[in-house]
C-alpha cells in the first residue's frame, strides 16, 4: 500500500501544478504547431453548391413526403388533423383582427375595436399608465402604414401563446407536482431552450409545410419551455407548511392544487406567460422565413433587398408591440401581489362590467359596422417619414462616419476573426475536433469531451464541416467580444448601486427586443458583412452577461472585500484579486448564456451576408434542390449549440465545486 501511495504521489502532484489554465495553453500551443505543418490538408471542403450523400438523401425524403402526404395515414390522420386545427385557428383570429372574411372588406373587428380591446384589457390587469401606453403603441402601428402587417403578427402571437399555455401549464403543474416528471422533462426542456430559433424551422415545414399554420406550430414548440418550466417552479416554491396545513384539513389532491398551489402561485404563473408572449413573437418574427405573414415578413424582405428604411420602420413596430405585451403581462404579474391597506389582495377588474368595458363593447360595435371605424384613417405618411429619416441617417452615417466604422469592422475582421477562422478552416478536421474534444475535457470534465465527440463526429457527418467552423468562428468571437462588455459593464453596476440603478432598465428593455431587430441598425452601419452578424450578436447577448456577472460581482462578501482593502489593496486589485475570482460561477454562467444568444443571432446573420450555416438554411428555404443541406445546416447548428452549452455548464457546476 506504501508503494502504491508513492507511486501515486507524483501523479497528484502534477494534477495540482497543471491548472486548467495552463492545460489549454498547451492545447492550443500543439495545435498551431501543427496547423503550420499541416495546413489545407483534410479539410472537408464543401462548395455553395455542392452536395453530399446525405444532402441529396434529405432531399428525397422531403420529395417523398410531398407526394405522399395525403395518403400516408400518419400524415392523413395525425399530422395533417394537427395542422388542420391550428390552420382554423388562426385563419379564425386572423378573420377577427386582421384578414378580411366572409366577403367584408375588412375584419370582423376593426381598428377602433382592437384599440379599444387592448385599452380596457391593459387597464384590467394593471392600471392607467399600461393602458394608455398599449392605446398608444397600437395607434402608432396605423400611424405607420403597417396597421394589417402588426395584426397578422399579433394573431400568430396569440394564437400560439393560447396553444403553448394549453399545452404547458398542465404540463408545468405536473412537473412540479411529481419529482419524476421534472426529472424526465428537465433535460427536453433544456435541449429545446438551447436551440437558437433557427433551427426549427427546416424540420418543421418538412412536416407541416409552410404558412401560417406551420409558423405557429414552430412557435409553439419554442414557446412552450418557458411556460413549463416556470410553472413546474411556481409550484414547487409553495411552501410545504402550507400544503401540509391544506392537507390536515382534509383537502385532496385537486382541492389543494386549485385552492392552494395554483393561487399561491399566480404571480409567478404569470410571469412564465410574460416569458411565453416574448418567445412567441421572436419566434413568430423569424417564422416569415417560411412564408408568415406580418412584421417579419416585411423585414425579412427589407434585408435581403438592403432596403434600410422599409426595415427600420418594421422593425419599430415590432420592437414597439413587445413593449406593449411585456409591459401588460408585466403590470398584470404584479397586480396579482399588490395588497390594499386593508390587507386584502386587489383583483383583476371582471371585464364587460363598469365603464371601460361598455366603452370597449361600443367601439367593437362601431368597428364591426361601420368602414370608417374599421379601417385605419390616414396612408400611413409617418412611416414613410421614419423609413425616409431611417434612409438619411443611413447613408449620413455611411459618409462620415466610414472611416471609423470600417476601422472598427477592420480591426474585428482582420484581427480576430479572419486568423482564428482560417485557422479552424485551414486546419485538418480531424485536428480541431481533437482539440474540441480535449478543450471539453478540460473545461468540463470526461463527459463533456465526450459529448464534444459526438458532436465532432456528427458535425462531420452533415457534410458541412467548413460551414460549421467558420460559424464557430464568428460565434467564438462574438462571445469574446460580449464577455468584454459583460465585464466591464458587469463589474461597474455590481461595484456601484447608482449605476446598476441606470443601466439595469436599458439592459431589461434591450432583452425584451425579439434579436430579428438587432440586425437592422447595424446593416444601416456595417452593410451585409459577416461583422454585421457578430456585432449585433455581442449587442443581443451583452445584457444577460452583464447582468449575471453584476450579480455575481455584488454578491462577494462585503467582509472579504473590505478585509482587502484594510490589507492595502486599490480598485483595481480589489476587482482583479478578489471580485472577479470569486466571481468564477457568474462568468462562466455568463458565458454558457453569451454563446448560446450569440449563436442564436449568428446564423440569423445569413440574412445579411454572415454566410456560412446561416445561409445554408436560408438558401434551403429559398432553393429546393438545397433543401436537404439547408436541413443539415439546421442539425450542424443544433450540434454546435449542444456542444456549447454541455460545456460551459459542465465548466460552471466545476467552478462552483
Amino acid at each position: 500500500m506504501a508503494a502504491v501511495a508513492d507511486a501515486t504521489a507524483p501523479v497528484a502532484t502534477l494534477r495540482k501544478k497543471v491548472s486548467r489554465p495552463m492545460a489549454v495553453a498547451a492545447i492550443v500551443l500543439v495545435w498551431l504547431v501543427l496547423f503550420a505543418a499541416l495546413r489545407g490538408r483534410q479539410t472537408l471542403t464543401l462548395a455553395a453548391a455542392d452536395l453530399t450523400g446525405l444532402h441529396r438523401w434529405l432531399n428525397d425524403v422531403n420529395d417523398s413526403i410531398g407526394a405522399n402526404r395525403n395518403s400516408n395515414p400518419v400524415f392523413l390522420y395525425f399530422f395533417n388533423e394537427i395542422r388542420l386545427v391550428i390552420d382554423n385557428l388562426v385563419t379564425f383570429v386572423q378573420s377577427l383582427i386582421s384578414q378580411p372574411t366572409d366577403g367584408r372588406p375588412v375584419p370582423q373587428i376593426g381598428w377602433l375595436g382592437v384599440v379599444g380591446i387592448t385599452g380596457y384589457v391593459s387597464w384590467a390587469v394593471g392600471n392607467w399608465r399600461v393602458a394608455l401606453l398599449a392605446v398608444a403603441g397600437f395607434t402608432f402601428f396605423g400611424l405607420q402604414g403597417l396597421w394589417q402587417e402588426s395584426m397578422d403578427t399579433l394573431a400568430l402571437t396569440l394564437s400560439a401563446v393560447l396553444v403553448a399555455l394549453l399545452i404547458g401549464i398542465p404540463l408545468g403543474v405536473w412537473a412540479g407536482l411529481s419529482d419524476r416528471v421534472n426529472r424526465i422533462m428537465t433535460p427536453f426542456l433544456d435541449f429545446m431552450q438551447t436551440m437558437p430559433t433557427f433551427v426549427y424551422l427546416a424540420p418543421l415545414t418538412l412536416i407541416f409545410l409552410i404558412g401560417g399554420a406551420s409558423a405557429v406550430i414552430t412557435t409553439v414548440i419554442y414557446a412552450a419551455p418557458p411556460a413549463i418550466r416556470i410553472t413546474a417552479y411556481a409550484i414547487r416554491s409553495v411552501p410545504e407548511t402550507t400544503v401540509e396545513a391544506a392537507d390536515s384539513l382534509g383537502a385532496t389532491r385537486a382541492q389543494q392544487l386549485v385552492k392552494v398551489l395554483l393561487p399561491m402561485s399566480r404571480r409567478t404563473v404569470v410571469v412564465g406567460v410574460n416569458q411565453t408572449i416574448m418567445a412567441a413573437l421572436a419566434m413568430v418574427t423569424i417564422a416569415a422565413l417560411i412564408d408568415a405573414p406580418g412584421l417579419g415578413k416585411t423585414v425579412v424582405q427589407a434585408l435581403q433587398s438592403l432596403d434600410v428604411g422599409t426595415a427600420f420602420n418594421a422593425g419599430l413596430a415590432i420592437v414597439v408591440m413587445a413593449i406593449v405585451l411585456d409591459r401588460v403581462t408585466t403590470a398584470a404579474a404584479v397586480r396579482t401581489e399588490t395588497r390594499r391597506t386593508d390587507g386584502r389582495f386587489l383583483k383583476w377588474r371582471r371585464p364587460l362590467l363598469g365603464a371601460g368595458g361598455v366603452a370597449a363593447a361600443v367601439l367593437v360595435y362601431l368597428s364591426h359596422t361601420y368602414v370608417w371605424a374599421a379601417e385605419f384613417p390616414g396612408d400611413g405618411t409617418v412611416g414613410s417619414h421614419i423609413a425616409s429619416a431611417a434612409d438619411t441617417t443611413s447613408t449620413w452615417l455611411q459618409d462620415h462616419l466610414y472611416g471609423l466604422t470600417n476601422a472598427l469592422r477592420d480591426a474585428v475582421t482582420n484581427g480576430l476573426l479572419n486568423p482564428f477562422q482560417t485557422l479552424l478552416t485551414d486546419s485538418p478536421w480531424w485536428l480541431v475536433g481533437a482539440v474540441l474534444v480535449a478543450l471539453g475535457a478540460v473545461l468540463g470534465g470526461w463527459r463533456a469531451g465526450v459529448t464534444a465527440g459526438a458532436c465532432v463526429g456528427l458535425l462531420v457527418g452533415t457534410g458541412l464541416w467548413s460551414d460549421s467552423m467558420t460559424t464557430l468562428a464568428s460565434t467564438v468571437v462574438a462571445t469574446l467580444l460580449t464577455m468584454l462588455a459583460g465585464v466591464v459593464f458587469g463589474v461597474w453596476m455590481g461595484r456601484s448601486t447608482l449605476a446598476d440603478r441606470l443601466i439595469r432598465p436599458t439592459l431589461d428593455a434591450a432583452q425584451v427586443m425579439p434579436p430579428f431587430v438587432y440586425l437592422v441598425p447595424f446593416l444601416a452601419l456595417f452593410g451585409a458583412t459577416r461583422f454585421t452578424a457578430i456585432i449585433a450578436g455581442v449587442v443581443y447577448a451583452a445584457p444577460v452577461a452583464i447582468k449575471i456577472i453584476a450579480d455575481g460581482v455584488r454578491n462577494v462578501s462585503e467582509s472579504t472585500v473590505e478585509a482587502a482593502t484594510s490589507a492595502g489593496c486599490n480598485t483595481w486589485q480589489i476587482i482583479t484579486k478578489v471580485q472577479l475570482p470569486m466571481a468564477r460561477g457568474a462568468l462562466t454562467l455568463a458565458t454558457n448564456q453569451g454563446l448560446i444568444y450569440v449563436l442564436s443571432m449568428v446564423v440569423l446573420g445569413g440574412l445579411v451576408g454572415a454566410g456560412a450555416l446561416g445561409y445554408d438554411v436560408v438558401a434551403g428555404f429559398s432553393q429546393s434542390e438545397l433543401y436537404g443541406k439547408g436541413l443539415a445546416a439546421g442539425l450542424a447548428i443544433v450540434l454546435l449549440g449542444v456542444m456549447f452549452d454541455r460545456i460551459t455548464q459542465a465548466a460552471a457546476r466545476r467552478t462552483r465545486a
